[in-house]
């Protein structure tokens, strides 16, 4: 099924970006030329003291573990459901992964201070990871932004500092030690955001998230396995990807080979809807990319299962091959509405209503990030909202349950700087740093959190396996 980009070459302009959130959540701190925001984020104490952080109370409506996860299954591909499952009964650390909207609606009962941020919903410990820019060379950030929203950006760092305490305890660290790369997180970012808050403003905006970001961290003990990470990712290409999943067809072009169940072809008409689907996708970019993908042709479309948060989402690569039979591979994944959003209105957090998914999370990601996949874009297919990126950029990740013991405290000072890094796009880093103060309060704080909230992680998991077990949910594993 070859098809021409050029064909859908398109003189229309590229949609335009949403541009910042305007304004803050209602009980932000107004804007007074009497009070500096620096001023006004510290004035924000005494409504949530910084030692407040540490409180967690389970909700009284609180869903079990068991149908929080048959809830947020509603809507995604049935026969992918114990695949999710599975996943998710692994580890606590993996439930807890899969669990953005459990813990979302956990934290909607906690303290607030009402900044606002882009935040990305579900930033935790393995939601960082290297890619690489339109030269090539590995830029260090977030990259998973499918439940991005305009939110408290205390959910994110919450999130982030509970992943390191359960990915420690998964990769069998004693309790101190999960704790101090809560801690750390927590401390990384505050010192990050008063960093930023110092910076002339463009140079806090453009600030790259990159190898310095190590060195600023002291994340010294990790450069070794950053080194190999880098190697590995600059590796994970396209077209390596291409060599290894698809076989030379009769007519000279390359099409997808089965490799269930996490890659499979798919019916004619299932990929000429996705092949339909990338035209309107044309008129998501900039007009400077057109050019370059009118360079290429589709050969091809297979459904590929996707990470644990988003099993069971239609998901799908496509293969495109350019004169040389050089491959670049698309992925087409579907973007549902985020599991924050129903938790944030009584907050005072009112989005805009999203008129595409896809629009969202691309608009999302490109707020957090300083360096974006240059083709990072969005389209429908038969009715349902889909984000497009490149497949294999370069891609490469620290998975954070396999550290050394050593090696916790350091990941955790460089997530939490990149997580500042990515807040300070919409939020105003002074008024963050106001907030976040100098002493270590609030890191003691967001450390006792971690420990509270992993506890309850621990125990949902308990819940879910035992599940499985009976029979209650299926479940599939090693997959």
């Amino acid at each position: 099924m070859v098809e021409g980009f050029a064909q859908r070459y398109s003189a229309g302009s590229a949609a335009r970006d949403a541009g910042a959130w305007a304004g803050s959540a209602a009980g932000s701190p107004a804007g007074s030329p009497a009070v500096s925001p620096r001023e006004a984020g510290k004035a924000l104490r005494t409504k949530v003291p910084r030692s407040a952080h540490a409180r967690f109370e389970a909700p009284g409506d609180r869903p079990d573990a068991v149908r929080a996860v048959e809830e947020s299954n509603v809507g995604r591909v049935a026969e992918l459901a114990p695949i999710r499952v599975g996943r998710m009964a692994a580890n606590p650390f993996a439930f807890l992964r899969g669990a953005a909207g459990l813990m979302a609606h956990d934290l909607s009962g906690g303290p607030v201070t009402g900044i606002g941020a882009q935040i990305c919903g579900d930033a935790h410990a393995a939601n960082f990871g290297l890619y690489g820019d339109a030269r090539g060379r590995l830029v260090i950030d977030l990259n998973d932004f499918d439940e991005t929203v305009f939110g408290p950006w205390e959910w994110d760092l919450k999130r982030l500092a509970t992943s390191l305490v359960l990915a420690g305890r998964v990769a069998g660290a004693d309790e101190e030690t999960c704790r101090a790369a809560a801690h750390d997180a927590a401390g990384a970012y505050r010192r990050t955001m008063r960093l930023l808050a110092k910076l002339p403003a463009l140079d806090a905006w453009n600030a790259i998230a990159d190898e310095e970001l190590v060195s600023h961290t002291d994340a010294r003990d990790l450069l070794g396995t950053l080194e190999r990470v880098s190697e590995k990712a600059r590796n994970n290409t396209s077209a390596r990807f291409a060599a290894k999943s698809t076989e030379r067809t009769p007519d000279g072009g390359r099409a997808f080979v089965d490799a269930l169940p996490v890659l499979r072809r798919v019916g004619d008409g299932e990929a000429a809807a996705v092949a339909a689907a990338l035209g309107p996708y044309l008129e998501t970019l900039q007009g400077d990319r057109l050019p370059l993908l009118a360079r290429y042709a589709i050969h091809d479309v297979a459904f590929r299962v996707v990470g644990t948060g988003s099993v069971g989402t239609r998901s799908y690569v496509v293969l495109l091959l350019d004169h040389r039979g050089e491959a670049l591979v698309l992925q087409v994944k579907e973007a549902r509405p985020s599991a924050l959003l129903p938790h944030l209105p009584g907050l005072g957090f009112v989005s805009p209503p999203e008129e595409h998914e896809g629009r969202r999370v691309v608009a999302g990601q490109k707020r957090m990030q300083v360096v974006s996949d240059i083709l990072l874009g969005w389209t429908t297919v038969e009715g349902r909202p889909f984000q497009v990126r490149q497949f294999r950029n370069r891609k490469g990740s620290v998975d954070p349950a396999a550290l050394a013991a050593e090696q916790f405290d350091d990941y955790g000072r460089m997530t939490g700087a990149l997580l500042a890094r990515a807040h300070a796009h919409s939020a105003d880093p002074r008024l963050l740093a106001g907030y976040c103060g100098k002493s270590d309060e609030l890191d003691e704080a967001v450390a006792g959190f971690a420990v509270a909230y992993a506890d309850r992680s621990e125990a949902d998991h308990a819940v879910l396996v035992a599940a499985v077990r009976s029979g209650r949910i299926a479940a599939e594993s090693g997959v």
